[in-house]
């Protein structure tokens, strides 16, 4: 079976790695920030002390990291993964990053004959948890044959892409979708709860309708009882909106309604709101409105 190293032990990370174990696979760990193994090693996990180290011993190098700086760092830096990468390794990266690094990631990793996949993924924080990731891939397909069980061990579903840089398009393009979709979701509860409807009763309409959508399956709970824990934060949300309004922009796309999303996410930053989960911009619209979402009279000014 295939020595896997995992790289990047956040909000996603940890389940990932998790489902990996429990698939019977030998799994080394590494974390930029220490203290985030421990429910990993309990599972019988290996901490090693570097991406370097890692990329050593490891068949399979998997990273989930938060943004291009930081995977600047895990693959570039003095103990980087490229500075340890043995002959054959397949390196995966499902973290959420520009285009454009992708393609010098799988650059990078061909100039020292490693193979390199770009795989982000679809799903929050449960997800990740229950193995039912979807994986949008960029590369060789004959490199994703060879590591797919690895990726059906975190996921329930592969779909290749194109070629490198075309999993990071595919997750971006993906993402303006579903940060538009709770903004609407949100516009749509302020509209109802500023007209006497109980939020209960609308989002159970909005699902029962042609309004129904996943944002309002995940976030619509979140919405009524005001519980932003995070499943996939505001700030990560806002960043990749902000790299699918770069790709958009190369692309000479016009996209008036990722511009008018993002800004409401930057709204939901200067309230302090980034480290939530990313359904807690509606509390802007409930700023403005002066109610809750829920339909609740409580005066919020």
């Amino acid at each position: 079976m295939k020595k896997i190293g995992f790289i990047g032990l956040g909000v996603m990370g940890l389940g990932m790695a998790a489902n990996l174990l429990k698939g019977g696979y030998e799994v080394a760990v590494y974390n930029r920030t220490p203290g985030k193994a421990g429910p990993l090693l309990a599972l019988g996990a290996t901490e090693l002390e570097s991406p370097s180290a890692i990329a050593q011993t490891a068949d399979v190098v998997i990273t989930m990291i938060s943004n291009d700086n930081a995977i600047h760092d895990v693959y570039w830096g003095d103990n980087g993964i490229f500075a340890g990468a043995r002959s054959g390794v397949t390196l995966i990266d499902c973290s959420t990053i520009s285009p454009t690094l992708a393609k010098e990631l799988a650059n990078a990793a061909a100039s020292i004959g490693v193979s390199f996949l770009d795989a982000p993924v679809t799903g929050s924080k449960p997800a990740a948890e229950g193995g039912t990731l979807v994986f949008m891939v960029g590369g060789p397909a004959k490199v994703l044959k060879g590591v797919e069980d690895v990726l059906l061990a975190m996921g329930r579903k592969v779909i290749p892409m194109g070629p490198n840089g075309s999993g990071s398009i595919a997750k971006l393009a993906h993402n303006t979708i579903v940060g538009i979709n709770v903004v609407a979701l949100a516009e749509g509860m302020a509209i109802a709860a500023s007209g006497g409807i109980d939020g209960s009763a609308f989002v159970e309409l909005v699902q029962s309708g042609g309004a129904a959508s996943k944002a309002a399956e995940m976030k619509g709970p979140k919405l009524l009882e005001g519980n932003f824990d995070v499943q996939f934060s505001l700030e990560l949300m806002l960043k990749d909106l902000r790299l699918s309004s770069v790709l958009a922009d190369s692309l000479h796309v016009p996209t008036p309604m990722l511009e008018a999303t993002k800004s409401l996410f930057q709204i939901g930053e200067s309230l302090g709101l980034s480290d939530l989960d990313m359904s807690s911009v509606g509390q802007a619209y409930e700023q403005w409105i002066g109610r809750k979402l829920s339909g609740r009279s409580d005066n919020l000014h």
